[in-house]
């Protein structure tokens, strides 16, 4: 019988078995970029060899290379080490492994042909991509970020640097990658001969972004290696000054992974500290929004009184009014702490 090379499991019974799972696990995330002739080839061979060993995880691949953040059983994790270092160019890479690991990070194996591992809405032929910035350890780091006069910017999205971020950080207001990189362009053009550090989760969209300043011509241009995952490991392994405040968001079930005790944001629906992510249970809004224990309970994990309704109804009929109703998903890609013509989050 011929092996099928995706998963065929529904979404809520694989969710169920994660949850009841006790199996330890080890969350990770890697990428490498290297051009890769034929994509769709590579992505089925991952996947025939590393589902046989239980890994669960989202893999991107393009002809640029490869971007993985994956869980594999702790009993298999040697043996996936040795397997991922069949393949040539994936041979000592960096794994970047998880700082809280509750082993239920992910439910299944999904692996997708993409046209560029990371939305970045870049030309490529159009700047030298190798021409990176220096890459910074995390002592490296907290010595460049000590000089105030150095520009300190944070390469992520909204919704991940409300939870935590780099003391002194630049906070681009930006839903994507993908806007964020222009608009930092421009709002510090006049500060080229400045020292410009950066830094993300994992390192992988300050690999081209680095690239991009130099091409725009900002000329000592810094990237933490790794990204604030390794930066992290640094830290308490050397007994580091940890400069970075809050929760690193994931991308997994998790939604983050507590970097240091302080709580930097607030609830979405009452205001209250709060730095905990979760995606409405309603699902055809399923807006990403925080939400605090209280607030958690009061709305049973969804986001407005709206969806908290909608879900009591039959599914029968929650499947006729899809088609219609408009929720708070329907309007904004992520959610964001404010007040708009139809009130905060749970009104």
């Amino acid at each position: 019988m011929k092996k099928s090379l995706h998963n065929k499991i529904d979404r809520r019974e694989l969710k169920r078995r994660m949850e009841e799972s006790e199996e330890a696990r080890v969350t990770l995330s890697f990428y490498k970029y290297h051009h890769i002739e034929n994509p769709a080839i590579f992505r089925n061979h991952l996947y025939a060899n590393w589902s046989d060993l239980g890994v669960m995880g989202r893999i991107y691949i393009a002809k640029e290379g490869v971007n993985g953040q994956i869980s594999v059983p702790e009993e298999n994790f040697e043996a996936f080490k040795k397997k991922m270092a069949e393949v040539d160019f994936l041979q000592g890479i960096r794994l970047n492994i998880a700082i809280e690991d509750d082993g239920k990070s992910f439910i299944k194996l999904a692996i997708k042909v993409r046209e560029k591992i990371v939305a970045d809405g870049l030309d490529d032929a159009s700047f030298d991509v190798t021409d990176k910035g220096t890459h910074v350890n995390a002592e490296r780091f907290n010595e460049l970020t000590d000089d105030p006069d150095t520009i300190l910017i944070d390469m992520r999205n909204h919704y991940e640097t409300e939870v935590g971020h780099f003391e002194g950080a630049i906070l681009p207001d930006a839903d994507t990658f993908r806007e964020l990189l222009p608009d930092v362009i421009k709002d510090y053009e006049e500060h080229k001969d400045k020292k410009v550090v950066m830094y993300c989760t994992g390192g992988i969209r300050c690999e081209k972004a680095s690239a991009y300043f130099r091409h725009k011509g900002f000329k000592n241009v810094f990237q933490l290696d790794g990204g604030i995952i390794e930066y992290t490991r640094q830290v308490e392994n050397e007994g580091l000054k940890n400069k970075f405040k809050g929760k690193n968001f994931v991308f997994d079930e998790r939604l983050g992974e507590r970097i240091s005790p302080e709580i930097i944001s607030n609830c979405h629906q009452c205001g209250k500290p709060a730095d905990t992510h979760t995606n409405c249970a309603n699902d055809p809004c399923h807006i990403l929004f925080i939400q605090c224990e209280e607030c958690k309970t009061k709305y049973d994990n969804c986001c407005s009184v709206k969806c908290q309704d909608f879900i009591q109804l039959p599914e029968e009929e929650q499947r006729i009014k899809r088609i219609t109703e408009v929720f708070n998903g329907t309007k904004f890609g992520k959610a964001r702490y404010r007040v708009d013509v139809h009130g905060m989050l749970g009104e």
